[in-house]
């Protein structure tokens, strides 16, 4: 497989941000492209935003090998602590996160709750790689969070913008809230992509091998989720462009617990993995995928339930600007800090990273 990233992979947090001013400047040109977008809908849900959606979570998904899923779910010790910290320590600190910082603003604040439901099922390969953790137990718990996700979902977020709010004397999320507004999302934005990633990967071995399918195949349209998550975030700017610029505060207020979700779920996974026994290449895979999120699943729940002009979707498309800088940090953090917490682990990385080794060579993306 090629192990180079690509140029687009490389320079990912740049793309994203012009992309973003792409969108604001789209905002302010061609005042009238909201209601353009708007106008075409299908049952509350943005037709060009739902292809950018759809396109960029498949790639990650037809990576996924599958059939690995039950040799490495058989290990309890992992499963259990990855599972732990993904849907019990992860919703729970972002829900509080989202209480300290923004208790003042409602959209924000379920917006960014719903950022941590979302669990990581995309970029968290890409971390994975670059910091040499384990490639088949990251993809097998990107495969189980994706079905947890599809089955669990909706019942998470109804439990954490109006049940646990309520049991706490906190205001609940607003009174059109519907839980079957986000089951149907997930089901749209997360069940369509898996069902296409996993039939692909069957089909593809089937039909020209493994081999093929990992060498020729999975390279020739993973640039689609980096082309999907721009074309969106331009389309979700130039949808919120008046928003952000006469309230870029509100940018800034939900950045700072974004960027705190991430630096201390990662802390706490990574110190959990190595205190449960786990080697440097396991851990690694735990503490990127606890600390990172499903930024494409958190648009498209907010879209679909509370709409694209909403604070809640502004909330969840500030996420990969925050998500990617930080998460590509802790990729040098991690291998860093990797000889220090796992001496003479033979898993760890051969050298420490640089511009040319780390980002260029060891990615297998």
């Amino acid at each position: 497989m090629n192990t180079r990233m690509s140029f687009l992979d490389r320079y990912l947090p740049v793309w994203i941000l012009v992309a973003m001013a792409a969108g604001l400047l789209i905002s302010q040109v061609f005042p009238g492209i909201g209601d353009a977008l708007g106008a075409m809908e299908v049952g509350g849900i943005s037709i060009p935003i739902a292809i950018g959606l759809l396109i960029m979570m498949y790639p990650p998904l037809a990576k996924v090998r599958y059939d690995k899923a039950a040799k490495i779910a058989a290990d309890k010790r992992l499963m259990l602590v990855s599972l732990g910290l993904n849907w019990i320590v992860g919703p729970l600190l972002m829900f509080a996160l989202a209480w300290i910082f923004l208790p003042d603003q409602p959209e924000l604040r379920t917006g960014l709750i719903i950022v941590g439901l979302a669990r990581c099922i995309a970029m968290v390969l890409v971390w994975s790689d670059l910091s040499c953790g384990d490639r088949e137990a990251t993809a097998v718990l990107v495969a189980i969070n994706s079905v947890f996700q599809v089955l669990m979902f909706g019942v998470l977020g109804w439990f954490y913008l109006q049940v646990l709010p309520g049991w706490l004397g906190l205001e609940t999320a607003s009174a059109d809230f519907s839980f079957w507004a986000i089951m149907k999302s997930v089901l749209v934005f997360l069940g369509i992509p898996l069902l296409a990633g996993a039939l692909t990967r069957i089909i593809g071995e089937k039909t020209k091998g493994r081999q093929w399918y990992e060498e020729k195949f999975i390279p020739r349209i993973s640039p689609l989720a980096l082309i999907g998550l721009l074309y969106t975030i331009v389309l979700l700017f130039a949808l919120q462009g008046d928003q952000v610029m006469e309230n870029p505060w509100a940018v800034v207020r939900v950045a700072i617990p974004l960027v705190l979700y991430f630096v201390i779920m990662f802390g706490i996974a990574l110190v959990t993995s190595r205190g449960s026994g786990m080697n440097y290449a396991q851990s690694a895979s735990v503490s990127f995928t606890a600390a990172g999120n499903n930024f494409e699943l958190a648009i498209a729940v907010a879209i679909g339930t509370f709409g694209a002009t909403s604070g809640q979707a502004l909330a969840g498309t500030i996420g990969p600007l925050i998500e990617v800088p930080v998460l590509v940090a802790l990729v040098y953090v991690m291998r860093w800090l990797g000889p220090k917490l796992f001496p003479g682990d033979p898993t760890l990385p051969p050298t420490t990273p640089t511009e040319s080794t780390s980002l260029k060579e060891n990615s297998h993306v």
